[in-house]
């Protein structure tokens, strides 16, 4: 492991923002920590990079011991959420101030900050003040200027929340892409699970200061291994019991539930196509429909609990109101602090493909 973190503990008064936190992040990898607003998470970063002491463990960075070393000579890149970038200077010096710092010559300054201005899109602007960029622009050169000196690793503390949610979006691919150009190791701070699902290699999910679980994106979404992890990753409705629901008698009366959008299947009671699967649906009544861009998300309830389905927009048009077929194909059991599949019992003589 490139990066590791080895039982770090940190408190503040009563607030414990790191409780035995240990995680390695292999060279070259893109690690997002993910949790809620008071999971650690920024802490943890901070630890790690410096700004912070923590109260007991340790911290390797490439094999290096560096807990008693400062910050400035860990050799971290840091991009601010705020961008922090110098508001009197521009785009270039901007760029140039880590380098300056190291003492390079102009040639050498020259040559990287041209590289760099090319390398994140912002040839032409060099001469332009923070206050003459947008956020998207901003964020590219504070990148930049992160990365200008050579670190060894890169730290974001929640790169894109000050950004407008069209703009985010295209600067996640960039950054994705950014890092695996680079090469350069790289951890991230986020509480937007999409942006973690899309951008990183691997995600650490925190809570309380400590970590539920750690695994690829996919890993996290299709196993989580607790209730914090199945809620926290994905849009899903919370129930207690599936009374009355067929294929799934086999649950304990009031056993506590997660479900999935895409576990459900809702269809139009003309559906020909669908007849020979009426008789194991549920009747669900439309209660809601939002429009998501490339799709619906329609809200149902059944048997007194809401369910959400996602609906393609090539489907035949919905009605609030309107009566229609649904399929509960599997839900998440949760149970003494671990999520269990537990699939309908009724698809092991039925395809519904």
């Amino acid at each position: 492991m490139f990066l590791e973190a080895n039982e770090l503990n940190k408190r503040f008064g009563d607030y414990e923002a790191a409780r035995g936190v240990t995680f390695g992040v292999e060279q070259g990898k893109m690690a997002a920590l993910l949790g809620p607003s008071g999971s650690g998470k920024t802490t943890i970063l901070r630890m790690i990079a410096g700004l912070e002491q923590q109260d007991s463990g340790d911290i390797f960075i490439d094999g290096r011991n560096v807990n008693d070393v400062p910050a400035g000579n860990r050799g971290i890149g840091f991009v601010f959420q705020n961008y922090a970038l110098f508001r009197y200077m521009t785009v270039y010096d901007n760029i140039a101030f880590g380098l300056k710092v190291q003492k390079k010559s102009k040639a050498e300054i020259h040559a990287r900050v041209t590289e760099l201005i090319q390398l994140v899109g912002l040839t032409g602007l060099e001469k332009r003040y923070p206050n003459q960029l947008s956020g998207g622009q901003k964020q590219r050169v504070a990148f930049a200027r992160a990365i200008a000196p050579g670190p060894s690793l890169l730290l974001l503390d929640e790169p894109f929340a000050a950004i407008d949610a069209k703009v985010r979006k295209e600067l996640r691919v960039w950054l994705r892409d950014m890092i695996v150009q680079v090469g350069i190791t790289s951890i991230f701070v986020t509480h937007d699970q999409e942006e973690a699902l899309e951008v990183s290699d691997e995600i650490i999910i925190l809570n309380e200061g400590r970590i539920e679980q750690m695994g690829t994106p996919a890993e996290i979404y299709l196993h989580p291994q607790t209730p914090f992890v199945a809620q926290f990753a994905g849009n899903s409705s919370v129930v207690e019991g599936l009374s009355g629901f067929r294929g799934f008698g086999h649950l304990p009366s009031g056993q506590k539930v997660l479900i999935r959008p895409e576990f459900v299947d809702a269809f139009k009671k003309d559906n020909v196509q669908m007849q020979s699967f009426a008789d194991r649906a549920e009747d669900g009544i439309v209660t809601g429909i939002s429009f998501r861009g490339s799709s619906l998300e329609v809200r149902l309830a059944v048997h007194g609990i809401t369910l959400l389905t996602n609906r393609s927009l090539e489907r035949r048009e919905i009605r609030l109101g309107e009566h229609m077929n649904v399929f509960l194909h599997r839900v998440y059991c949760m149970e003494g602090g671990r999520t269990q599949v537990v699939e309908n019992e009724l698809l092991k003589d039925v395809s519904m493909e």
